[in-house]
């Protein structure tokens, strides 16, 4: 059930009204819910929605973290841009 999302069509989920978006290694994950339950707090992830938040998730993060919550909020993953 996994869904394929191009970098703008996640860039579109930026904002609470049309959810919140991040990619992380290429897994798009929906964060709109979680926002509020996040550690780090609510204006990070909303800082970083509708983008690639790789750099920023594995500066404060490792791999458990991903596995815990990859679950509930991974909803696809980003398809290859077609190469000019």
């Amino acid at each position: 059930m996994s869904k394929s999302f191009t970098p703008a069509e996640v860039a579109t989920h930026n904002n609470a009204d049309k959810g919140l978006y991040i990619i992380v290694d290429s897994s798009v994950y929906d964060v709109t819910k979680f926002v509020d339950e996040h550690p780090g707090g609510a204006k990070i992830l909303k800082r970083v929605a509708g983008k690639d938040a790789s750099k920023q998730f594995w500066k404060y993060h490792n791999e458990s973290v991903l596995k815990k919550y990859a679950p509930k909020l991974k909803i696809g993953d980003v398809k290859d841009a077609a190469k000019l």
